[in-house]
């Protein structure tokens, strides 16, 4: 009985653990769009990581790799703690 236990454990513990990381992978849209937005960043990898957070609260990224962020106005609005623009 133990062992049955110990086994249904295991098996929940492998799944859920491997959904948690789905979950935590960025969506094939945002990691698209922010793939061409930080194409030209100089320091690529933070450029990919604050327009992931803006994509998946904002469902939308401008087009292009700068400005254009009317097409995008949560995008565009988003702030960091000192209030400078959030989103590259």
């Amino acid at each position: 009985m133990k062992l049955v236990f110990l086994i249904c454990l295991l098996v929940s513990l492998i799944l859920s653990s491997s959904f948690f990381e789905a979950s935590m992978a960025g969506s094939a849209f945002c990691n698209s769009k922010c793939g061409v937005r930080c194409s030209k960043a100089g320091v690529r990898d933070r450029c990919l990581k604050y327009c992931g957070i803006c994509c998946e609260k904002c469902h939308c990224v401008p087009s292009g790799t700068f400005g254009h962020r009317d097409e995008c106005p949560c995008y565009r609005d988003m702030k960091n703690s000192k209030g400078n623009p959030k989103c590259p």
